[in-house]
């Protein structure tokens, strides 16, 4: 099985790889001049220097590569990736999963799964598909295998259809919550923007990180929007995940369902984060978590 792998973003290729070290001997690669293949199982590096702004860069060369003989390309799951890996399944007429997190090939069979229903179900099926991208937060990062590779160089002949006018960053917070070993998220149950302090003086204490579901980062604005965790924001899978006020909604559910161990606080004793809690508490967060943290300064 001969695969090809592309992504812009160092840290989402990065994850691609670990992805697909656990499922084929060996992939080549296509991305940013400067990236480590070293522990990926990586035997051709294609580097490609160009500011990468427009899917139509990209969509020729990496159309040529794959066509010498590769089995399957996979995409990293970012905005820009999700348009080329559409924009080469269109070209080469090969047809296209997007957003799994799951890839087995059995007996000449390819079998994936993805969320369905925005995120209500998990659908497993069997696909003819060439083309897939992966859903960010489908594999922890893991290198360790061999880390002999060629090196070529390309370039990105497609011509842009946008005119590129300027660049202006989006604020980000300075952490990482998909990294983070303890997380304490938020949700609309916490009523009031003043409760965060509560659930970040919890978070301190811990030594863990805050977080929140979209009502509280997209809606309210409460958090910043690269702390929410859910379906449209990280996934992560910390060794503990505090729910605050958190109904615990399909969408929010993927993005922390691989969590070690999940504890849920909720005045609700039917809301739907007890169903994947491993310890619950049915009560008041502003009754409960000064109680936590009073025992934790003990």
């Amino acid at each position: 099985m001969k695969v090809l792998a592309f992504s812009e973003r160092n840290e989402l290729l990065e994850e691609l790889l670990s992805f697909l070290n656990q499922r084929t001997d060996e992939v080549d690669i296509i991305c940013r001049e400067g990236f480590d293949p070293s522990g990926f199982n990586v035997k051709n590096v294609y580097y490609f220097s160009a500011d990468l702004y427009d899917p139509w860069q990209a969509v020729d060369t990496i159309s040529n590569i794959f066509s010498n003989g590769y089995d399957y390309l996979f995409v990293g799951a970012s905005t820009i990736g999700r348009e080329i890996a559409a924009l080469v399944s269109q070209k080469l007429g090969y047809p296209m999963e997007s957003d799994i997190f799951e890839f087995q090939v059995n007996n000449g069979k390819t079998l994936i799964k993805r969320y369905f229903f925005g995120g209500k179900t998990v659908m497993t099926k069997e696909t003819e598909a060439k083309v897939f991208t992966l859903l960010p937060g489908s594999s922890e990062i893991k290198r360790g295998g061999n880390s002999s590779y060629k090196v070529q160089k390309v370039e990105l002949v497609g011509t842009p259809r946008t005119k590129l006018l300027g660049i202006e960053e989006k604020a980000r917070g300075t952490v990482d919550i998909t990294k983070a070993q303890i997380i304490v998220s938020v949700g609309r149950g916490i009523g009031k923007k003043d409760g965060i302090e509560l659930a970040k003086q919890l978070a301190q204490k811990l030594g863990g990180e805050l977080a929140g579901s979209r009502p509280v980062c997209s809606d309210l604005h409460w958090l910043e929007e690269d702390r929410q965790v859910g379906l449209s924001g990280k996934k992560v899978r910390p060794k503990i995940y505090i729910a605050l006020g958190i109904s615990g909604q399909i969408q929010h559910i993927v993005g922390m369902r691989d969590s070690k161990i999940v504890i849920a606080i909720n005045k609700d004793k039917n809301a739907p984060i007890f169903n994947e809690a491993d310890y619950g508490i049915v009560g008041d967060i502003y009754k409960v978590v000064p109680m936590l943290l009073k025992k934790l300064e003990g």
